[in-house]
């Protein structure tokens, strides 16, 4: 997208199933994602938000779920949204000092489209997602006002840029420049044609942990800059994940498990200091908000089927993460602190990614 140089472009090709068109979360349809990104000297960060569809979600609720790898993390709207399973507010994702901002301009713009919040129904659960930019960004400066977050929503597309954008604008991965990555799958079954999509923030990882399809890619790149980094691994990730397959909240609950598999598989031991949280939703069924007169039916899959959704949020995350590394920029951020970028290593040590 945006004709940046994605992990396929390298001759990777994660897993076994087809990605979709765009190969990104929007190819499931109604989707879209938007950015703002802050970058100028200490100030790198930004907002991303992801519309889960193109209607008025509090009022068409998503089935939804999240579900917490490791817990060092500040998300705001998950525990409702465990209780009741349905998702009503788009996705914002920003840095952990920002929550709070991200918040209220996302209540800001649901209360707008719905003036009914607070008088004759309740009151809205907003989801907000975070990551710790610190290392090059001036986190305590806050930089992310309630007008970015609405920009955001303006900017929202089917075509997003990934990398050092939005929210990720700060961020590190395997210790060089982290982001925005996404990818997606195609699912086929006798009684439809599915797709499974994921954005991914990235703030975790050492070097030396970063494996690309299998090959020690981190290890070789850290030989070869005579460089081992002393960081800790105590970023995180954000997992976003979208699907059109009908399914129950726990179908979805167990299917958005299994991103793990694909965070694995990029290095990941989820160490103590990570924050690791995932939120998943499906299009497939609409949840009015009114109560009608009639119960609800909602279509899900056989659990017979749901080894492919499985094998699925495992690939899409994989290949999320690794396109989040590719596609990004070096940024000399906060007190001169930089990272290089992935592809500049590529062609500085004629890198080969493939195993």
């Amino acid at each position: 997208m945006h004709n940046q140089k994605r992990i396929r472009d390298y001759g990777v090709r994660i897993g076994r199933m087809k990605p979709g068109p765009r190969n990104a979360i929007t190819d499931v349809e109604g989707v879209t994602v938007g950015h703002v990104t802050l970058s100028d000297g200490k100030m790198q960060t930004g907002v991303t938000a992801i519309l889960p569809h193109q209607g008025n979600i509090f009022k068409e609720k998503l089935i939804s779920a999240s579900h917490v790898i490791n817990g060092f993390g500040k998300t705001m709207g998950t525990i409702q949204m465990a209780e009741l399973g349905t998702l009503e507010t788009p996705i914002i994702l920003t840095n952990t000092l920002n929550v709070g901002t991200a918040a209220d301009a996302l209540i800001d713009y649901t209360l707008g489209r719905n003036p009914e919040i607070g008088r004759t129904t309740g009151t809205v659960n907003p989801i907000v997602g975070e990551c710790n930019d610190m290392f090059l960004n001036d986190i305590r400066e806050k930089f992310v006002k309630p007008g970015h977050v609405l920009q955001a929503f303006e900017n929202a597309s089917t075509e997003f840029k990934e990398g050092a954008v939005g929210a990720g604008t700060g961020m590190l991965c395997y210790s060089l420049k982290g982001g925005i990555g996404s990818a997606s799958r195609i699912i086929e079954m006798k009684h439809g044609k599915y797709t499974m999509g994921v954005l991914v923030l990235t703030n975790f990882g050492i070097l030396e942990d970063l494996r690309i399809n299998g090959k020690a890619v981190g290890q070789e790149l850290a030989d070869a800059m005579e460089q081992s980094y002393k960081d800790k691994d105590e970023g995180s990730i954000m997992i976003i994940v979208a699907t059109d397959l009908p399914v129950s909240e726990r179908q979805l609950n167990r299917i958005i498990k299994r991103s793990v598999t694909g965070l694995s598989r990029t290095g990941s031991i989820i160490t103590t200091g990570s924050g690791e949280v995932v939120i998943g939703f499906s299009t497939a069924t609409r949840i009015p908000h009114e109560k009608p007169e009639h119960c609800l039916s909602l279509p899900m899959i056989h659990e017979e089927d749901i080894d492919m959704a499985f094998r699925a949020v495992g690939e899409v995350t994989e290949e999320a993460i690794l396109n989040s590394l590719v596609t990004a920029e070096a940024v000399v951020g906060r007190d001169g602190n930089v990272r290089p970028a992935l592809k500049d290593l590529i062609e500085e040590f004629t890198l080969s990614l493939i195993q």
